[in-house]
């Protein structure tokens, strides 16, 4: 594949992300976690492999 392709290629995967990313739902910031949630009191939410069972 030419540069021009791969880089076509790639522009249109970004351009459609963005665009799908743009018509899904609306944010909402009051439900949004804390961008750094250093030492926040805020409990991890989901699954993680290495996380010790209680």
């Amino acid at each position: 594949m030419t540069r021009a392709l791969t880089a076509s290629v790639a522009l249109a995967a970004l351009l459609l992300l963005v665009a799908l990313d743009l018509t899904g739902a609306p944010l909402n910031p009051y439900r949004a976690p804390p961008v750094f949630a250093f030492g926040s009191g805020v409990a991890a939410a989901g699954g993680f492999c290495a996380a010790l069972p209680n």
